[in-house]
């Protein structure tokens, strides 16, 4: 197939579907239900932890399959998925106008746990991944911090729909939404690969990655097999367990953090308020990981990234001030983001391109049962002494593990090399 010359390499057009994707469907498929949850409860009369637990089963429907999502994207290509899996998020939207019982609720999140799941952050970070190898950290830090401005842009104009036209109908045009963006992202520029349109990763020579991890990675799956390399690899397990280690730290916090911040003396204003300043510095982590990584040792960035997160969690024990809380807030933020960018990072450096999708499969699980369990572990701790110092105190101990972990994720050097 000739190669295709452009002044712009198509990449960055691949980069901007996925970027709109996951903009929506991050906080369409998740996010927004915290905006319909007391809203909902209020129609039906059910409490909030009956429909809460839709959510946590959406999540788990989302994560714990990814092995399986991780072999058809790998069979079938990212972009397929990416289509497939979210039009069945939306339809699963689509279906919450219809919702009468709570089981319906389930039903429904289980539906759009796997859609999201099908078609979301594997498939995505799959396409970056074959079609950016020098500038595969900026991209990856640029698609994961929509996800984070999703969060920041849709609650307040859900609250508006809901106002003007009603929570039911506030779904159906949510999922209207949803279904143009997969087709413009989806349908119309995300494409699996550069090879497919006569193009190389970066819009680079043919030979220009000859000294790339790529090329003798491959060989040595040939040979060995992907399923046993992943798991033989020392680098996979001090991924998973800096991944274990920042997830259950995320889904602590989450959770817990506007609850401990009024427990300690702070209104409610301000610790809503300290949320949405986390969320804003967890989008700019991510994009200062991804600018970095062109340049620095991703292994030293997160070992940075995990200082961050220390540093805020000490910061957030030993404060009862308004101004240092938003150290809290900004440091934590940072570390957030910038270590959700380095597990794509470290899997891409590390395996071949054509078994991203199926190594992040096996990784991603953890990360999602850290987040579902460390709710859980933080809410016994909390009912169990009456306060939350102690379950935060365990997060210290986690980061510290989380930076030797990185610090010893050493980049697999393939046979030969």
């Amino acid at each position: 197939m000739p190669v295709i010359k452009s002044r712009i390499f198509y990449g960055w057009f691949v980069l901007a579907g996925v970027m709109m994707l996951i903009f929506v469907a991050g906080t369409l498929l998740f996010g927004a239900f915290a905006v319909f949850l007391p809203v909902m409860c209020n129609e039906f009369g059910w409490t909030r932890t009956a429909v809460a637990g839709a959510l946590s089963v959406g999540v788990l429907s989302f994560g714990l399959p990814s092995p399986l999502f991780g072999v058809l994207i790998g069979k079938y290509g990212p972009r397929s998925n990416i289509i497939l899996g979210n039009l069945l998020g939306a339809v699963g939207v689509a279906g919450m106008y219809f919702v009468q019982e709570i089981w319906h609720v389930y039903l429904l999140y289980v539906l759009i746990g796997v859609g999201g799941g099908f078609g979301g952050y594997i498939a995505g970070t799959t396409v970056i991944s074959n079609w950016f190898i020098k500038k595969r950290s900026l991209a990856l830090g640029m698609f994961l911090a929509c996800g984070g401005l999703g969060g920041l842009v849709f609650p307040p104009v859900i609250t508006a729909l809901i106002d003007s036209i009603g929570w039911r109908s506030t779904w159906l045009v949510l999922a209207g939404i949803f279904v143009v963006v997969v087709l413009v992202g989806g349908v119309f520029l995300v494409r699996n690969r550069p090879e497919d349109m006569g193009l190389m990763p970066d819009g680079e020579p043919t030979d220009a990655f000859s000294h790339e991890v790529d090329a003798g990675a491959e060989q040595e799956t040939a040979r060995t097999g992907w399923l046993k390399q992943t798991v033989s690899a020392p680098v996979t397990w001090f991924v998973i367990v800096f991944v274990l280690a920042g997830a259950f730290t995320t889904g602590t916090v989450t959770t817990h953090q506007i609850a401990y911040l009024q427990d300690i003396g702070f209104t409610a204003m301000t610790a809503a308020t300290v949320a949405s300043v986390l969320a804003m510095f967890n989008t700019f982590g991510s994009l200062t990981m991804g600018a970095l990584g062109l340049r620095y040792n991703i292994r030293y960035l997160t070992c940075s990234a995990f200082v961050f997160q220390i540093i805020g969690l000490i910061v957030l024990l030993t404060t009862r001030t308004i101004p240092v809380i938003y150290i809290y807030a900004a440091c934590l933020g940072i570390g957030w983001g910038s270590i959700m960018t380095a597990l794509p990072m470290f899997i891409s450096t590390n395996f071949p391109r054509e078994r991203y999708a199926q190594v992040m499969g096996i990784v991603f699980p953890f990360q999602v049962l850290a987040q579902a369990a460390s709710a859980v572990v933080a809410g016994m701790v909390y009912d169990a002494t009456g306060e939350y110092r102690i379950a935060f105190t365990i997060l210290l101990g986690l980061g510290i593990i989380g930076f030797f972990s990185a610090l010893m994720a050493r980049q697999r050097k393939p046979s030969g090399s």
